[in-house]
């Protein structure tokens, strides 16, 4: 007996729409390719590298906040560069959402895609500027690199209604990770993987002051009680603690401090407290190289998110704004 037969006529029409969304993200998927810019611009890729490190040697901080602003873009909406853009008469940022006011790096992606204007106008988008930044700053860091996928479009409007709930929080518990990262098209594995760019970078003291000032069982003392130096119960906001010993590196030291109770935010700590995450951590303090092999993977996984292809969207002349 034919589908349609056994299916009511709600059933089936879910069914075929679900059967199109599918076919539409494969076909979008499909237009993405390693060698998109390999006539259009063939300098792109050596241009975006040259700006990205000159960046990088002036602000190390710069490779976490590039890794951090391309999964800020691709978990709201898809990777569309939608969060590069500046409020205007018609549109309202990303950038003032909870969780985008601290991304840093905007002027880094504005500064490469000016000079990719001079040698091939109009060419290289935004949401692909931003994709490989974020390879390039894991690369200069010492950490993998890999090919990414290419083709994708820029957004010509920002979502911040989406940003909240599709963006993690620094005292989000496990299984609300674990869901997010589900929604996404990704796995425990490629959720433990992509926290481990925390093996870069500073963190500011709100993001975890409750979690050294509380009676937290799951936290090392001393690791505690040396935070709290810097970390006073009143005041310090913005104090600035490195992620793991080592925030220059991408290394697997995130992973080795979460093991020893030292996760400095409640959300890198709960990756190993009892739950499905446990071993993949404790693998990956283990096996530099497989953190790093997965790190990539996941990031390539990540960069497949609900792209614009084809004729959708537009090739940003500048990223903080779209065309006129």
């Amino acid at each position: 007996m034919a589908t349609e037969r056994l299916l009511s006529k709600p059933a089936l029409l879910v069914a075929l729409l679900t059967l199109m969304s599918t076919a539409a993200i494969r076909r979008s998927e499909a237009q993405l390719s390693t060698n998109f810019y390999a006539k259009s611009c063939p300098n792109a890729l050596p241009a975006i590298r040259t700006s990205i490190r000159a960046a990088i040697a002036k602000d190390p901080r710069m490779s976490a906040a590039l890794i951090r602003l391309h999964f800020h873009d691709c978990f709201v909406h898809g990777c569309d560069a939608s969060n590069l853009l500046n409020n205007s008469q018609t549109i309202k940022s990303e950038k003032d959402s909870p969780p985008n006011v601290s991304t840093r790096g905007h002027q880094v992606i504005d500064a490469a895609k000016a000079q990719l204007e001079t040698i091939c106008p109009a060419v290289v988008s935004c949401a692909d500027i931003l994709a490989v930044a974020a390879r390039d700053a894991s690369a200069f860091a010492g950490g993998p690199s890999w090919d990414v996928k290419l083709g994708r479009r820029d957004s010509t409007a920002a979502f911040p209604d989406e940003v909240m709930g599709n963006l993690p929080f620094f005292n989000s518990d496990l299984q609300i990770l674990i869901d997010l990262f589900k929604r996404k098209g990704l796995s425990p594995r490629d959720m433990v993987a992509l926290s481990g760019a925390h093996t870069l970078g500073l963190a500011p003291c709100f993001s975890f002051r409750e979690r050294i000032h509380s009676n937290n069982a799951n936290i090392d003392p001393g690791f505690a009680s040396a935070l709290r130096r810097r970390c006073p119960a009143v005041g310090g906001d913005s104090n600035l603690v490195a992620m793991d010993m080592t925030p220059d590196k991408f290394d697997n030291n995130y992973f080795t401090n979460i093991v020893q109770r030292k996760g400095l935010l409640k959300t890198d700590q709960v990756l190993f407290s009892g739950g499905v995450t446990d071993s993949i951590v404790m693998e990956y303090s283990q096996s530099p190289s497989r953190f790093s092999a997965d790190f990539a993977a996941a990031m390539i996984k990540m960069g497949d998110l609900q792209p614009l292809t084809g004729s959708a969207g537009q090739v940003r002349k500048i990223c903080s704004a779209a065309n006129k």
